[in-house]
């Protein structure tokens, strides 16, 4: 191993395992571990994962199939794990499998997934990986510069009246985070106009556009989309994520920028993204919450 690798503070026993679900994050942080002297392997999701895995040791693993997780765990003697990506759906019943260490907690496990919110479930996938022996790493831990700092990102900053629609946001998205439905909310002028569910960011933003199109909010660019952690939220898994995606659909909804909380989201293709937004004269800006706290 080498000495960048060790550098970083992280833990280094065993191999580490990044499982992967959609989007780009997992191939970044999969490339990073790579720089810093790490060999990951990729744990791809079934059905969810992008087939974008060339040169990297690979496997494809049900989302429910614990058991399978466990024997390659084994196999590559994998004692550190991170998640990432999106994850659609969750296992049906029927794609569940356990083995001996995680059988006492799949009663748990069951009534997580049928009735517990996007965190309660992400929590009970962490205690049910510790359960095989591993760790379980945040992917802020891995790749840390991906992570939003305080104040504009880019050359646009936000107005007072953007600075009153952040407040609003911010105050929707933290309540939202306590009933662990979503991350992230739209204010527009002073309301509240969406909230993020199960559907998504992205198509949250889509029912926004929708609505300017209906005339049911204003025509002129305006509005913020907030994206904060959930307050109980178990920083290992789920950080808020934006990209360049998210600043074109902004763009498409017609707001007036993006706000996350500084040092608890993640920021993909940092300088792609910012080219973007600069290009569309939208502002990104992190927020500093530790006053709120």
């Amino acid at each position: 191993m080498t000495a960048a690798a060790q550098s970083d503070g992280l833990p280094r026993t065993g191999r580490l395992a990044i499982i992967a679900g959609s989007g780009k994050l997992p191939v970044f942080l999969a490339e990073a571990a790579r720089a810093a002297g790490e060999d990951p392997f990729v744990l791809r999701l079934k059905n969810e994962a992008d087939d974008i895995w060339q040169g990297f040791d690979n496997a494809v693993i049900g989302v429910g199939d614990m058991a399978g997780l466990s024997a390659l765990f084994r196999q590559h003697d994998i004692r550190r794990v991170v998640m990432s990506g999106a994850v659609k759906r969750r296992p049906a019943f029927g794609e569940i499998r356990v083995n001996l260490k995680s059988l006492l907690k799949l009663p748990m496990a069951l009534k997580t997934l049928m009735a517990g919110g996007d965190d309660a479930v992400l929590r009970m996938v962490i205690s049910l990986i510790e359960a095989q022996g591993c760790e379980v790493l945040g992917a802020h831990e891995i790749l840390p510069g991906l992570l939003a700092t305080v104040g504009p990102l880019g050359a646009v900053s936000p107005d007072g009246d953007d600075e009153r629609d952040i407040e609003k946001a911010a105050e929707a998205a933290e309540a939202l985070g306590r009933l662990d439905v979503g991350q992230g909310a739209v204010a527009v002028g002073g309301r509240i106009v969406a909230l993020e569910g199960v559907e998504g960011t992205d198509a949250m933003l889509a029912r926004v556009e929708g609505l300017r199109a209906e005339g049911r909010i204003s025509r002129r660019r305006r509005g913020v989309l907030v994206k904060l952690c959930k307050p109980q939220q178990d920083l290992r898994a789920d950080l808020p994520t934006i990209g360049v995606s998210t600043v074109e659909n902004a763009k498409a909804a017609g707001l007036a920028g993006i706000a996350v909380e500084a040092g608890r989201a993640l920021v993909v293709e940092r300088e792609v993204m910012i080219a973007a937004a600069n290009a569309a004269g939208l502002f990104v800006v992190g927020l500093d919450r530790s006053r709120k706290e």
